[in-house]
């Protein structure tokens, strides 16, 4: 594991279109496949500790938001090298942890590469008009630092649905690295 921040996408960007197969349902999963809300996309993997360490917050952002943000996560890392990220673990891991969100697999890492994502975990929220207004960290903990709060990132959630603006303080992600293709 080698501890990486995550580079920031400017604030204001649009959300980058994607097409990635889906290992929850097995189906083809687009951003034409968003309804018209504000969506987050979170850059996970199943082997890193950090992600693991949110498991809890990615359940409960699916408790919180579902009926009033899409979510999203993808996972970018080569699995020829990191096994455990393979799109079958995938499935099982979803399963496991009770969620139904789509949870996609960018094998060609294009995805990664269009948010300029460099870590996981890393999270990306848009409002309804597919507008940048976060991007960073969920909170300021980490494995073995207690229970996650998620409170970054669910107050630019909330922020996002309610209209207001979102603090431009933000903080990157850290986390593992993507792991890239040689």
């Amino acid at each position: 594991m080698a501890l990486t921040f995550s580079s920031m996408l400017p604030l204001g960007t649009e959300l980058p279109k994607f097409s990635l197969p889906n290992t929850v349902d097995g189906l083809e999963f687009s951003t034409t496949s968003l309804k018209e809300m504000p969506t987050l996309i979170m850059f996970i993997c199943n082997h890193c500790p950090y992600v693991i360490h949110y498991h809890s917050l990615i359940q409960q952002l699916e408790t919180d938001f579902n009926n009033v943000f899409n979510l999203v996560a993808i996972s970018s890392n080569d699995v020829s090298s990191y096994p455990d990220d393979d799109p079958s673990k995938m499935t099982v891991l979803w399963k496991d942890l009770g969620l139904s969100f789509p949870y996609l697999y960018d094998e060609a890492q294009q995805i990664a590469r269009q948010f300029q994502a460099e870590c996981t975990p890393e999270f990306y929220v848009f409002d309804s008009n597919n507008v940048l207004t976060y991007r960073g960290r969920a909170d300021d903990s980490s494995p073995n630092s207690g229970a996650p709060s998620g409170i970054d990132l669910t107050i630019a959630m909330r922020n996002t649905i309610d209209g207001h603006k979102v603090d431009i303080e933000q903080y990157p992600s850290m986390g593992c690295n993507i792991k890239w293709k040689s």
